[in-house]
């Protein structure tokens, strides 16, 4: 369980004192006492059961897994460790590509070059229209443009 018998004491005086607090002002002090009597006991025990239910949602499964470990139990714990470093990994990439180099013929490098070749030779790159403002503008025009733009 999560925390110590000092929390359910905690909680118990929270309900005694809230009991007091509401119902001081309408009961007599033995009534009131005794009631709030009444909710410490009450809160203290329904302290264990939520320390009990927390302690339950927060437990963590057991790190050690069982030697015969039941079929629908399988994959419900997730092994969180990485595998120590290596470089396995990457000399067998590099071996992949220069084993693929070794395999390119001279044609098929050559048929490559063209077709980048090829590719450069039909871009063209993008010329859009600049943006000229007309020098010789009247007055009137600009002043037609502005109305039309701000809508009067």
């Amino acid at each position: 369980m999560i925390g110590s018998w000092r929390w359910n004491v905690a909680f118990g005086l929270v309900g005694a004192v809230l009991t007091i607090i509401f119902s001081l002002s309408s009961n007599l002090i033995d009534v009131v006492l005794l009631r709030s009597l009444y909710a410490f006991i009450s809160f203290f025990v329904v302290a264990y059961a939520v320390r009990l239910i927390f302690a339950q949602i927060v437990k963590p499964p057991s790190l050690t897994p069982s030697l015969h470990a039941k079929e629908e139990d399988k994959g419900a714990q997730l092994d969180l460790v990485t595998p120590p470093q290596t470089d396995d990994l990457n000399d067998l990439l590099k071996s992949q590509l220069t084993d693929t180099d070794v395999q390119q013929t001279e044609d098929e490098k050559s048929i490559k070059k063209e077709q980048e070749q090829q590719k450069q030779a039909e871009f063209k790159p993008l010329n859009p229209p600049q943006f000229v403002s007309s020098k010789n503008t009247e007055p009137e025009e600009l002043a037609k443009a502005i109305r039309h733009l701000t809508g009067e």
